[in-house]
C-alpha cells in the first residue's frame, strides 16, 4: 500500500509559540485541528493536526524553557509526531531583545534539546545580525556572544548555524521612537560579505556550517572558496530522511525564493495579530503592536537616518 503524503506544521514564522501559546497548541492537537487566519484577508481555514496527516512539526523559538520543563518533545513523540528545531539564540542585549531568557539559560535549553531529540534535528539561527548606532558613539553589533554561542552548539553537536542581516522595514523605524539616540545601520554589501566570512572562520574549526536566510545578493559575493550557502530552514529533504515517511519536497512558494529562501513546502499555524510575540526585540517585523522597548534609557527623540559606515567589518566581533 503507497504511504500516505502527509503534511509538515510550522510553529512559528508568525511568532513564538513555544514560549507563549503551548497551552493552545496542545489543545488544538487534541481537537485535532488548527484555526488559522490568513494574514492577509484574516480568513480562518482548519489545517488538520493528527498524526496520521503531520509528518513533523517544526517549532521556531527563542525560549524552549516551558516546552522542555514540560516534556512537551517526549508526548509530541509518543503521539507519532517527527520534531525539528529553528533555535534563535544571539548574543545577550537586553536593548536588542529584552524578555528573552538570560543567555546562559538558552544555552542550556540547546544543549537539553540536542540531547533529548538529537542535535541532527536542530538548527542553530543566529538571526538577525544587528548594527546600530547610539548617538555620538560608535558602530555596536549583537556579536559578542556569537563564540561562546557557538562553542556551546559545538559541544552539542550541531552542525548547523543559519543567519541573514536585519531587514530594515518601515515599521521597525516606526518603533525607534521609543528608544532615544539610537538608529540602526545597515552595512553596505561588502562589509557584509565581510562580515559572513569572518563568522565562517571563526565556525569552520567547530565543524558548524554557516549559511544564510535570504542574502542572495550578498552570496554572490562571497569567492568560490567559501562554503557558505543559502539555507533552508524548513528542508523536508532532511525531515525524510531523519523520520522516513512520504512529504512533499516542492519549494516553497510563498517564501522568499527570489531572495534565496530554499525552504520546501510547510502550513504555518502562527498568527501575527492573535498571538502576538511578547519577546520585544527591537528588529522584529512580525509584531504588529511594535513591542514596547522596556530598557530604553533617556527620553530624547531618537536618530533614525542611517548613515554609512566604513569601518562596519572591521568591528564585527
Amino acid at each position: 500500500m503507497a504511504l500516505k503524503t502527509k503534511i509538515v506544521l510550522s510553529a512559528s514564522r508568525r511568532t513564538d509559540i513555544p514560549a507563549f501559546y503551548l497551552t493552545w497548541f496542545m489543545n488544538s492537537l487534541d481537537r485535532g485541528f488548527f484555526d488559522v487566519a490568513n494574514p492577509f484577508n484574516q480568513r480562518v481555514a482548519q489545517v488538520p493536526a493528527g498524526p496520521d496527516t503531520v509528518h513533523t512539526i517544526v517549532f521556531w523559538s527563542k525560549d524552549f524553557g516551558r516546552f522542555l520543563a514540560e516534556e512537551i518533545g517526549e508526548e509530541l513523540r509518543k503521539r507519532g509526531y517527527g520534531l525539528f528545531f529553528n533555535f534563535t539564540v544571539n548574543s545577550r542585549s537586553p536593548l536588542l531583545e529584552p524578555r528573552v531568557p538570560p543567555l546562559e539559560n538558552r544555552l542550556g535549553q540547546l544543549e537539553a534539546l540536542s540531547r533529548r531529540f538529537g542535535p541532527q534535528s536542530i538548527n542553530w539561527r543566529f538571526d538577525p545580525l544587528c548594527f546600530y548606532r547610539k548617538t555620538g558613539g560608535s558602530v555596536e553589533n549583537n556579536l559578542a556572544d556569537f563564540s561562546v554561542i557557538a562553542r556551546s552548539a559545538h559541544r552539542a553537536g550541531v552542525k548547523r548555524c543559519i543567519t541573514s542581516f536585519m531587514d530594515h522595514y518601515p515599521k521597525i523605524q516606526r518603533r525607534l521612537g521609543t528608544v532615544p539616540e539610537f538608529s540602526f545601520i545597515d552595512p553596505s554589501p561588502v562589509e557584509k560579505a565581510a562580515i559572513l566570512l569572518k563568522l565562517e572562520t571563526r565556525l569552520r574549526p567547530l565543524q558548524i556550517d554557516l549559511t544564510t536566510c535570504c542574502e542572495k545578493d550578498i552570496l554572490h559575493r562571497l569567492s568560490a572558496e567559501t562554503k557558505i550557502r543559502s539555507s533552508a530552514c524548513i528542508s523536508n529533504t532532511l525531515l525524510a530522511k531523519l523520520y522516513g515517511g512520504r512529504i512533499s519536497l516542492k519549494r516553497d512558494t510563498g517564501q522568499r525564493r527570489g531572495q534565496g529562501c530554499g525552504c520546501q513546502v510547510s502550513v504555518d499555524i502562527g498568527s501575527y495579530r492573535d498571538q502576538p510575540c511578547s519577546h520585544g526585540c527591537l528588529f522584529c517585523y512580525a509584531n504588529p503592536r511594535g513591542g514596547a522597548i522596556l530598557s530604553t534609557p533617556g527620553n530624547l527623540e531618537p536618530c533614525v537616518i542611517l548613515p554609512s559606515q566604513n569601518d562596519t567589518a572591521e568591528r564585527v566581533i
